[in-house]
């Protein structure tokens, strides 16, 4: 029988070498642990924030060590632009018009990614078969300085219209359905996922899409505040990795993409809009309208410069903001290659 010496030293034998391994292993352990840093987000509600929506639904952003604090939903770009000039939110997927604007009006904001190229169209009556048409018509359109606002401007450039002879009605994309399907309004200009879902309604068509009178418009952005670009790029660098993971998801597995978008949007608070609205003009949502409004989007990070400089010398042109800035400014391309 062994003595009480012999245990206690066969103890402390054990003893040390636990404390030795557990000096040796504990902290390896510990730094293959994610870190997470805190970001608070906004998307737009349609689908041009895809990649977003499929990050939250599968957990992409936790996975890469991103704690996303706030993930808040706007029915416009403008809305979300309010948020940004109050300092809610750190980066955003947000329409390119009214990132602009933003910038223009003093928030100091860095476009680091693209997420699409298109995805705005005009709807209408099935009686109105031509642009031409739109003369003496009332039309729905986005607030200024939107994407869809811009292709009004577009179309009335394009075609020679009196934009003096069409009565504008201003509003988010929801109400402007309800008041094209409740005839209050001709037509509507309005972005993807909405142009389509108008359109499936009986009676109702696509007059023009955006790429009739640009071609590759670009669409919606990554933005993040500057202070977070100089402070943690790592961060902004896993964001936009983020990006093209669902871009690439939605190129492989566009009709889950669809359904996996519809869920989220059925679970989503927009701010901005009166929930009520939203729901009775999304009762008809389906896969097969979701999926084929996504066709009308080109995904893609690609940013092209010369598109969103044009796109500031559109703004300036139509009084939305008061200077030309050069957008080198506030372009960071580094993260997309």
């Amino acid at each position: 029988m062994k003595s009480k010496k012999t245990i206690l030293l066969s103890v402390s034998t054990a003893l040390v070498v636990i404390l030795i391994l557990s000096i040796m292993y504990v902290p390896s352990i510990l730094s293959s642990r994610k870190t997470y840093d805190t970001v608070r987000l906004a998307v737009e509600f349609n689908n041009h924030a895809a990649p977003a929506y499929l990050a939250k639904h599968s957990n992409w952003f936790s996975e890469e060590g991103l704690n996303i604090t706030i993930f808040n939903s706007y029915v416009t770009g403008v809305a979300l632009a309010n948020a940004l000039a109050r300092g809610d939110i750190d980066a955003a997927y947000i329409c390119l018009g009214p990132a602009l604007l933003s910038y223009s009006r003093g928030i100091d904001i860095v476009i680091v990614a693209g997420t699409h190229f298109n995805g705005y169209a005009i709807v209408s009556k099935e009686g109105i078969s031509d642009p031409n048409q739109l003369e003496g018509k009332k039309v729905g359109v986005v607030e200024a300085g939107s994407n869809a606002d811009l292709l009004f401007n577009l179309a009335v450039e394009k075609y020679g219209l009196d934009k003096k002879n069409i009565d504008v009605r201003r509003g988010n994309p929801p109400l402007l359905i309800t008041l094209l399907l409740t005839n209050q309004v001709d037509a509507i200009v309005v972005p993807e996922h909405w142009a389509t879902l108008a359109a499936s309604n009986e009676g109702h068509h696509i007059l023009l899409r955006s790429q009739d009178v640009w071609l590759d418009m670009q669409g919606s952005v990554l933005v993040v505040k500057r202070e977070l670009l100089e402070k943690k790029p790592e961060v902004v660098e896993k964001l936009v990795k983020i990006t093209m993971k669902g871009i690439e998801y939605i190129e492989k597995n566009k009709d889950e993409a669809a359904n996996i978008l519809i869920e989220e949007f059925s679970i989503a608070s927009p701010m901005g809009v009166e929930p009520e609205l939203v729901k009775g003009v999304s009762q008809t949502l389906s896969r097969e309208i979701m999926s084929k409004s996504m066709d009308n989007l080109r995904y893609s990070i690609e940013l092209d410069i010369n598109s969103i400089q044009r796109y500031v010398e559109l703004l300036y042109k139509l009084g939305y903001i008061d200077n030309l800035f050069d957008v080198g400014k506030i372009i960071h391309k580094s993260f997309i290659g």
